[in-house]
């Protein structure tokens, strides 16, 4: 999905400047140490930019400090998530404080929900039997 000029340009400024909860995720993930998934970070699509995306698993991973908690910030976050879903792209928010204090089980939430997409059931495997679906 295309996305803005000016969204892709922000997206490789924020690419320089990851968080502290970012990096280590990124450390993570990066070179699709994960189970072999691939990720990638700072991702724009459409108007917006992930913090992290698997396209395998059509999973938008997204790393929230304590301003999510604030009202404006919620709306716009179920707003982009909407906009995400209609799109077939499944949100995980996984909060900053977890990246920290428990990135081992952070990343076995990530992998469980990249493979539980109907996207990697599609093309995870054979194709099922002739009569039943994905």
């Amino acid at each position: 999905m295309e996305a803005p000029r000016l969204t892709i340009v922000r997206a490789r400024q924020l690419r320089r400047k990851l968080t502290l909860p970012e990096g280590l995720l990124w450390t993570a993930l990066r070179g699709r140490k994960l189970a072999g998934l691939r990720f990638r970070r700072q991702h724009p699509i459409g108007p917006y930019i992930l913090d992290f995306y698997c396209d395998e698993g059509r999973l938008a991973v997204e790393v929230d400090g304590q301003g999510h908690d604030q009202p404006d910030q919620f709306r716009h976050d179920q707003r982009r998530t909407a906009w995400l879903d209609m799109r077939g792209i499944a949100v995980l928010r996984i909060a900053a404080r977890d990246v920290l204090g428990n990135l081992e089980g952070v990343l076995v939430t990530i992998e469980q929900r990249a493979r539980a997409s109907p996207l990697h059931r599609r093309t995870g495997g054979p194709p099922p039997p002739e009569g039943e679906e994905c």
